[in-house]
């Protein structure tokens, strides 16, 4: 069920809700007020953990050309040494 799907349906719901008497009416309004709540609280969630696993994957692409970067300094120290050492 989709964002729009799920409003939609709570939306029925309210309607649904707002004819029956009094006594019982509360009740469910205040249970499909905290579903909506909780329904909120829960896509934020989703939201924000999305910003940060985008966020990790741009930290390893950096990670990554940092290690290749890290790795083509140490061979071309390395030759460097050994042409440093074979001249002596």
């Amino acid at each position: 069920m989709n964002e729009k799907e799920f409003q939609t349906k709570l939306a029925e719901l309210m309607g649904e809700i707002s004819t029956l008497p009094a006594t019982e009416r509360q009740k469910l309004q205040q249970l499909a007020d905290e579903t909506r709540q909780r329904h909120e609280r829960l896509r934020q969630t989703v939201s924000s953990l999305q910003e940060s696993l985008d966020y990790l994957r741009l930290s390893i692409k950096y990670l990554v050309f940092d290690l290749e970067a890290t790795r083509r300094e140490n061979g071309y120290l390395r030759r460097m040494l050994e042409e440093a050492h074979g001249a002596d």
